[in-house]
């Protein structure tokens, strides 16, 4: 069972570093983002999910990385500043990382071990494929990058994990 390393280090966008250990016993949506990609768009969905289910638990993270073509050159608080301005994202923005090869940050180093709806795990293919983890840290979904985050397969994996509404 592929789960959500909490405990690892993590740079934030103000330099300090941190982890996502307060985000045990959530639902979390972890996103490698970038500012200059034809994906780029689904911040917008990226932040309608986080809106939409926030209350009920969910969290929508963001890891910068560069690794694909260049697409995310600026510094992490530029990064997080686009994001916010251009797309009104109200989500955590991490300091960029790498998804892939030798410098694969630790979180994703656990993360590429999951598998997708065919059965594949391994490199993430591109900027903004997306992870799922359930409230016990387990990954239950992995969703390939030209997959919407608002996709049917996308929303029912996260109802199907969050707490039932009161």
């Amino acid at each position: 069972m592929t789960s959500l390393p909490y405990d690892a280090a993590i740079d934030a966008v103000d330099g300090t570093t941190t982890s996502l250990a307060e985000l045990k016993g959530k639902v979390v949506l972890v996103v490698n983002v970038a500012s200059r990609c034809g994906l780029t768009p689904q911040f917008e969905q990226l932040e309608q999910l986080q809106k939409r289910y926030a209350e009920r638990g969910l969290t929508v993270i963001g890891f910068p990385c560069n690794q694909f073509a260049g697409q995310s050159p600026e510094g992490n608080q530029e990064m997080a500043d686009f994001c916010s301005a251009t797309y009104g994202t109200t989500f955590p923005i991490f300091g960029k990382i790498e998804v892939n090869g030798e410098g694969r940050h630790e979180v994703y180093d656990s993360l590429v071990e999951a598998t997708d709806a065919d059965g594949e795990a391994g490199d993430i293919q591109w900027n903004f494929e997306k992870f799922l983890i359930a409230p016990t840290g387990e990954v239950v979904g992995r969703f390939r990058p030209k997959t919407l985050p608002d996709a049917p397969e996308v929303v029912a994996a996260i109802e199907a994990v969050l707490p039932t509404r009161p």
